[in-house]
């Protein structure tokens, strides 16, 4: 409120103040003019009119009221405000409704209201307007001149729309430490796949200095424990220009590699009778089973079964897998068609099943027989690159072949083997080595060192009961015909010749062995071929004989 009123509306002299609202404002009704009821007689001490609280005004002075006139406030009259009348207390007014005019003369006779018509309007909720101050005092407003707003509860829009902010606000704090950790886990996620992303490729390219690709595939258990290997004989028989290509299928179970060893057709051999042979003649005359036992005797190695491959079926494999892809290294001409060529020369050319018999079994002129031998292996380790790396499935393409198999090894066992190969083709765990063989069909040290030793078994496999002993004999007299004699001796007396190449001429002759228990049976050797005790030394033997002996030319043979 900026200006307090006093009952008084100078606008209108018909309205007079009956209270305030609840924002504070003056509220104001119209005043109704009542008809006189006879002479009245105004107070003798205060005129209508007249304003008791106005400050240096004094009351006028008014003619005597007549007897009968109206006292609304004497004994017994009406108390607007429902007090009794006989209280001799002053009753409680309102203001007045207006002040006295200066021009307005005071002596007049002013109408009355009706008791029940000038009893001042009241609001329930806000306490009567206080009564002027004097003049000269500053005004003092009271809280109850006002209306308050009541305080809101709970339920209230306001209180409502406030929990909500509230909470929206704590569910994005929590919201943001929720996207926070997030971040910092998803970081960690990231950094820990790099490092282990890091040392894979480290290791793929072996550039870790405490760990190799050898070692996780069991390098070290290569380098000091034993290994095992399962081993296969594969023959290729060529239907229509006749021979046979041989290797072996090597799977190295403790390192986890697979080799296939090509052996030579003049690998020299020792058949059943005990004479000697090479490897075709074997395959013709002693047919499978013999010549896997001559690869035993011979490699020191155990052959669990024979492949026999002959050409048609080789076509068929090849077609079932889907061709084959070959660095080919010559031009195989077409046999069917002058003048063209079935295989072309260059890198990864796909060949189908009748390209990939043509180049296995092509020897071109003046060629060696490895040559031809390499291509057969090349075009194995094609075939076991597209063979399916599953048992069953590779057993289902082995029994699609309808090949008439070996009784040693049948159609559920060669496709388990071939499976656990072409694992390791698909790998790169799988490499093709040539046992290399002297003119006279003998090994050399390099052979029994490289391939013998590393690939097939590393040490010679102890001879089970009843086993004769192997003597590996290599020929360092001059004379080739003194290995011939060493020969039907050592079978004379019971032992299994193995043939150990020829060798520079040596003076004196050397029986060595490599195990203290063969040092007996190396004595025993001695004497079978006629030569002093003193010539018996403990020391390296051939990776595929028992006992080794170098004939000197002390070695006559009588």
């Amino acid at each position: 409120m900026n200006d307090r009123y006093d009952g008084y509306d100078q606008r209108n002299e018909n309205y007079e103040l009956v209270g305030y609202d609840e924002f504070g404002q003056p509220v104001y009704r119209q005043v109704q003019q009542a008809p006189s009821y006879g002479q009245h007689a105004q107070n003798p001490a205060y005129g209508y009119g007249y304003d008791p609280y106005a400050t240096g005004q004094q009351p006028p002075v008014a003619p005597a009221p007549p007897a009968q006139s109206y006292d609304p406030y004497a004994s017994g009259g009406y108390d607007p405000y429902g007090q009794a009348a006989g209280t001799g207390e002053q009753p409680r007014v309102t203001q007045q409704t207006h002040q006295p005019h200066p021009a307005q003369p005071t002596h007049q006779e002013q109408p009355v209201q009706p008791p029940q018509q000038q009893a001042t309007a009241y609001i329930p909720q806000q306490a009567p307007p206080r009564e002027p101050e004097a003049q000269g005092e500053e005004r003092d407003y009271r809280t109850e001149q006002f209306s308050f707003v009541e305080e809101p509860d709970e339920n209230s829009e306001d209180v409502i729309d406030w929990l909500k902010f509230t909470e929206s606000r704590s569910e994005r704090r929590e919201e943001a430490r929720r996207r926070g950790r997030n971040r910092v886990v998803a970081l960690v996620v990231v950094l820990a796949l790099c490092v282990a992303g890091g040392v894979g490729y480290l290791w793929y390219a072996d550039k870790l200095p405490f760990l190799s690709k050898d070692d996780a595939k069991g390098g070290a258990a290569a380098a000091t424990g034993p290994q095992n290997r399962d081993v296969i004989v594969v023959h290729l028989h060529n239907t229509k220009g006749g021979g046979t290509s041989t290797a072996l299928l090597v799977n190295n179970t403790t390192t986890k590699q697979a080799t296939t060893v090509l052996l030579p057709n003049s690998l020299a051999l020792q058949s059943d009778d005990g004479t000697a042979t090479t490897l075709s003649k074997s395959v013709d005359d002693d047919g499978s089973s013999g010549t896997s036992e001559a690869l035993d005797t011979l490699l020191g190695t155990d052959v669990e079964g024979t492949w026999r491959l002959d050409t048609p079926y080789l076509s068929n494999l090849v077609d079932l897998v889907g061709n084959i892809d070959v660095d080919t290294n010559a031009d195989v001409p077409d046999p069917a068609k002058k003048g063209t060529f079935l295989v072309h020369k260059g890198q990864e050319q796909t060949l189908s099943g009748a390209a990939a018999v043509a180049y296995a079994t092509y020897r071109g002129k003046g060629e060696a027989e490895t040559a031809q031998l390499m291509r057969f292996g090349q075009v194995m380790q094609g075939v076991l690159r597209k063979l399916s790396s599953d048992p069953q499935a590779a057993t289902t393409t082995v029994q699609t072949l309808a090949q008439i198999l070996d009784p040693s090894l049948n159609e559920k066992d060669l496709g388990a083997f071939l499976a656990k190969l072409a694992d390791r083709a698909k790998e790169g765990d799988y490499k093709t080595a040539l046992l290399p063989v002297q003119q006279n069909g003998g090994l050399s040290e390099s052979a029994s060192n490289s391939v013998v030793k590393d690939v097939l078994g590393g040490t010679v496999k102890a001879p089970a009961q009843g086993d004769s002993l192997r003597v590996a004999i290599k020929n360092a007299t001059g004379d080739q015909g003194r290995t011939e004699k060493a020969r039907v001796a050592l079978v004379n007396g019971g032992y299994t010749f193995v043939s150990g190449g020829t060798g520079s001429s040596v003076a004196t002759s050397l029986v060595t062995y490599a195990d203290d228990a063969r040092k007996q049976d190396a004595t025993e050797v001695a004497k079978t071929l006629g030569l002093p005790a003193t010539a018996v030394k403990k020391g390296s033997a051939a990776a595929n004989a028992d006992v080794s002996v170098v004939l000197g030319s002390d070695y006559t043979g009588t």
